[in-house]
Order: C-alpha cells, then structure tokens, then sequence
C-alpha cells in the first residue's frame, strides 16, 4: 500500500493564511509587520530563496525590506546594517541569507541581530531559550517539520524518532523539538554504527543528511512517517530528497516529497515568526 503523501504547499499555505489574519490585526492596531532580508554574493540558490520570501511576504501582508551587496561586501558593512536595522523600530525581523561571501565569519553576522528580531531562530540567545523550554523564536524548517506532523495529526508524544544528521541548522534543532514533545529521540551521523537497524526501530524518520536516496525502503519501519528535508540534485539534474522516494512510499505510512514537502515550510515559519514579532511589539498574544 503506498504511504499518505504530506503536501507541504497545503500546509505552508494554512500557516501563512493564519500569519496573514494575525498580521491584519497588527495593522489594525497601528503596525504593520516588517522583514529585512539581507542578501550577500551571487548564491542562485540564495537568489531564488530571497526572492520566494518576499513573494511570501506580499502574500501575508508584511513589509519586506531588501539589502543587496554583492560579493566584495565587508564584514563591517554588514554588521552596520545591522545595527541600523536593529535599532529601527519599524522593522521586526532581520534574516542574514546564508551563505555569505568567503571572508566573512557567518557566526559573527548570525550573532549581531539582536535576539528579538532573530526570526530566522539561530542566535545563541533563542538556541538556549529552545533548549530550556522556553518562549522564543524557533528555527524555521524544524518548526516547520512539527507543525507538519501536528496538521496531519501523527502522534509524537511516546514515539520513536529518529533524525539522520547533525548540523546546528535541522539536526539539532529538530531533536530538541521532538525531545519537548515527549518523543524518545535518536540522533545518527556519519559516525553512528548499526545505522540501518537504529533507522528501523524509528515511528518518525527525520533525514537531514544532504546525501541524495541515502534512506532507502529496506531501513524504513513499515508504517513509519518519513519527512524528508534533504535537497539535491541526481546526476540528470532533476531534485531528490534524503530518501529514496520511488521505494520508501511502499514502505512508510506517511511521507514528504521532494520538492513540496518541507521546503515551502520553511517560509511559511518564516512568516509565522515575524508576526509573532510584531505582535509582542504591540503587546498582544
């Protein structure tokens, strides 16, 4: 029987259509919710996420701002910038496109936006507050990947989870949120033994390894939900996942395509997070 395909289009428009109401009412109360992108280099991939970004924010009803430098831009342009953008009191979130030009320390960027306008969810300070169980700004696409599971309805709470890869940006994150949603959570990387027999006890499988059909049927519980969050190309150019899609959809109960399935999530948190920006500006939940 083939796996429930998890739309994420479907979801990530529910999600941006209740940003859009909420973001309504901050202008009804006199703000209107405003994003600050800041794009550095000639990254296509970089070019194209911009640019679905501000589509995404004409969408919701919030005002994008975009800064443009090319690839000799300095560290200390950059980091004036955002300290003007910081102390603008219109603006509500700040987001650094990553990746930037060789040269420039990412970290460095990443930390001077201040926390409150951090809607991209990677400073320190929001990292430490998700960590504690805190109320802050959670990171996008691992946001984005629990509230797919939450909108289809798969119980997290008691499960076994699984996340393949490490990386400060899913991995980890993602583990964290599983973990506050009382999932037993296993994390694999390159240096896990039994890889495939640790994958087979997993209810949910989250692949985050940047490695093309790396997850294939045979690794899969039967049953089990898949969300895929890998990107990348096969040798004839057309995009993959993580998994192995064409199998894995016989083996899993539930399972996210590649493209349209995490991907369009990642925005739609986007836009969720700057309006909960606003909102704690205006002092309304």
């Amino acid at each position: 029987m083939q796996a429930e395909i998890i739309n994420g289009k479907e979801i990530s428009e529910f999600i941006k259509g209740r940003a859009a109401k909420e973001a309504e009412k901050c202008k009804v109360s006199g703000r209107e919710p405003c994003l600050a992108v800041i794009l550095a280099g000639d990254d296509p991939a970089s070019q194209i996420y911009v640019k679905n970004k501000r589509r995404a924010c004409e969408e919701c009803g919030i005002r994008s701002l975009q800064y443009t430098f090319g690839a000799d831009v300095s560290e200390e342009e950059l980091l004036g910038l955002i300290e003007t953008l910081n102390s603008d009191e219109t603006v509500d979130g700040i987001l650094c496109q990553l990746p930037l030009p060789s040269g420039i320390d990412e970290a460095k960027i990443t930390n001077a936006i201040s926390p409150e306008k951090d809607v991209d969810g990677f400073h320190p300070v929001n990292v430490g507050k998700m960590l504690s169980g805190k109320d802050c700004f959670l990171p996008c696409t691992p946001a984005g990947i629990i509230e797919m599971l939450k909108y289809k309805n798969i119980e997290i709470s008691g499960k076994n989870a699984v996340v393949i890869g490490r990386s400060n940006i899913v991995g980890k994150p993602v583990s964290a949120l599983l973990l506050a949603e009382n999932a037993t959570v296993t994390v694999c990387h390159s240096k896990t033994k039994n890889l495939k027999e640790t994958v087979k006890t997993a209810d949910i499988v989250v692949a985050a390894i940047g490695k093309p059909k790396f997850i294939t049927a045979d690794m899969l519980k039967e049953g089990c939900t898949v969300i895929d969050v890998g990107i990348n190309r096969t040798e004839n150019g057309k995009l993959c996942g993580d998994v192995d899609f064409e199998n894995a959809v016989f083996a899993a109960g539930a399972i996210t395509p590649v493209p349209g399935g995490v991907g369009p999530m990642t925005i739609a948190m986007l836009m969720q997070n700057t309006v909960k920006s606003c909102k704690s500006r205006l002092n309304f939940h």
